[in-house]
């Protein structure tokens, strides 16, 4: 409380929480119809991993159209940014786009995060807390990457990009070598794409083109976004992959994830995703739910 707020009686005060955290716990005489309707909105289930999938496509998209069916989760974690003043009620529309990542990461600031850790990108913390503090959702379905100094064949990743590797691994009969891992800078080539969390670069040495595209497929079906760089592209052949809703990874990896979404390749030329269409297999597993 402010000192410009007017002070409550203890016992009013202790009847409009009790008003907005149970409802009906207070007789329906005594309970004014906006608390009523606040107390409904706390059932609200937010899908944190439907949240992540539309803050990596929908900043980069013209307009404010949503992502999947992500758009009432969205909406939840935009109303609670609101409802603390870290976002406009004008904003409030179920696209998580640059005004959502900017509100987010004041959120983030004000809980004490700082750098990678305040992007504007919900980790389970800090999307828990605001949905606790307000009142207007729970989280389901919550991503945590776990440490971010773990590895997978000597490379850095954090745990959950080291979890989906060996994943892919497993649906292959040829081991998956790490070129380039994780949380690494100073790399011209890499565009700044590994500086954050879920990005590798994966080779292809020793691999028929079969070999190559199956290896995408893997990748791809328990879900990174995947391609195969190639010459012709202005790479040695390797394959870079972005996994899909890690919340360390950088912007402008996560405008890769935009291009995945929409068929295109990851690279600045913006152009049509070379996967022979045999290997593309859905997006991701994110929004089919068809995890094992």
């Amino acid at each position: 409380m402010t000192h410009n707020e007017p002070r409550i009686p203890r016992s009013r005060r202790w009847v409009l929480s009790r008003a907005l955290m149970v409802g009906g716990a207070v007789g329906a005489a005594a309970v004014p119809t906006v608390f009523a309707l606040q107390s409904a909105s706390a059932a609200v289930s937010v899908d944190m991993e439907l949240v992540l999938v539309a803050a990596m496509v929908d900043p980069q998209k013209s307009g404010t159209g949503t992502t999947l069916n992500a758009a009432a989760s969205v909406k939840a974690v935009e109303q609670a940014l609101d409802a603390k003043n870290h976002l406009a009620t004008s904003a409030v529309d179920g696209h998580y786009g640059t005004s959502t990542i900017t509100g987010y990461s004041a959120w983030q600031k004000a809980l004490g995060y700082t750098g990678i850790d305040a992007n504007g990108i919900p980790g389970p913390t800090s999307l828990t807390r605001l949905g606790s503090d307000t009142g207007i959702y729970t989280v389901t379905r919550q991503v945590s990457i776990g440490s971010n100094s773990d590895s997978y064949g000597g490379r850095r990743v954090n745990t959950r990009t080291k979890n989906m590797l060996a994943a892919a691994d497993a649906k292959l009969s040829w081991s998956l070598a790490l070129t380039q891992g994780s949380y690494t800078t100073g790399n011209p080539s890499s565009a700044g794409t590994h500086d954050g969390g879920g990005v590798v670069d994966i080779s292809v040495s020793g691999m028929s083109t079969t070999q190559r595209w199956q290896t995408v497929k893997a990748l791809r079906d328990v879900g990174f976004a995947a391609w195969l760089r190639t010459p012709e592209q202005g790479f040695s052949y390797h394959i870079h992959a972005n996994a899909v809703g890690d919340t360390d990874m950088v912007a402008v990896a996560r405008a890769q994830v935009h291009d995945y979404f929409y068929g295109k390749n990851g690279l600045a030329s913006h152009a049509a995703d070379n996967t022979p269409s045999a290997y593309k297999g859905s997006f991701t597993w994110w929004e089919q739910y068809k995890r094992s």
